[in-house]
């Protein structure tokens, strides 16, 4: 089975930077897309950026654009998101996710992986 293991959350000044990372491991055929979520207390789930390994295509939310980075090392099948310039309003547990090509057997089919989350809080 496939996981993401979530790094790097904690607490920053506004401000401040941090460095996020989401390691895949399991039976990997394929990265279709790999993303960056996050949901703050009372709100909803909401994409905060997602990057196309292959067409390199990058999409930012407005609220995190010239201020957040996403990156992946294909390699390490590893995420990163760069936060830098951070807010308070920047507080939310992050998750990253991922669509992927996995093979049971001769068949390859696509499913979708979430992580755990990894808080990021910005305080002074």
């Amino acid at each position: 089975q496939v996981q993401l293991a979530e790094s790097g959350g904690g607490l920053v000044q506004p401000g401040g930077s941090l460095r996020l990372s989401c390691a895949a491991s399991g039976n990997i055929v394929s990265v279709t897309t790999m993303g960056w979520y996050r949901q703050a207390p009372g709100k909803q789930r909401e994409v905060v950026a997602t990057l196309n390994p292959v067409g390199g295509s990058i999409n930012y939310a407005a609220a995190v654009k010239d201020r957040f980075t996403i990156s992946t090392d294909v390699s390490k099948k590893t995420a990163y998101l760069q936060m830098d310039s951070l807010k308070p309003e920047d507080t939310a547990v992050y998750y990253c996710q991922m669509y992927a090509n996995l093979q049971r057997g001769k068949t390859i089919y696509p499913d979708e992986f979430w992580g755990q989350g990894t808080q990021v809080t910005v305080s002074s």
